[in-house]
């Protein structure tokens, strides 16, 4: 349920300031959506897994919150990287 290492690779690239910038906001932010999308689809096939769904309960909030901080400090940042993600404000 956690992503490839190909996925992590590209997201990285798309969203980072350079190859190796897996920490910055944007980063986590595209990793963190990846996961949830993941854990949706196992969640669609396994109803009563409530492990997972506390986990992805748990992914949610995290988003959330990094998502608030970079609406904070840019909020055209914020704007871009919510159209190119696909989430909803």
């Amino acid at each position: 349920m956690s992503i490839e290492k190909d996925k992590k690779i590209e997201l990285v690239k798309n969203y980072g300031k350079n190859e190796n910038d897996s920490g910055s906001s944007n980063v986590q932010v595209a990793i963190i959506s990846e996961r949830i999308k993941n854990l949706t689809e196992h969640l669609k096939e396994h109803k009563k897994d409530f492990a997972t769904r506390r986990g992805l309960l748990t992914l949610v909030g995290k988003r959330r919150k990094l998502l608030e901080y970079i609406k904070k400090k840019n909020s055209e940042n914020y704007s871009t990287l919510i159209e190119s993600l696909g989430l909803r404000r």
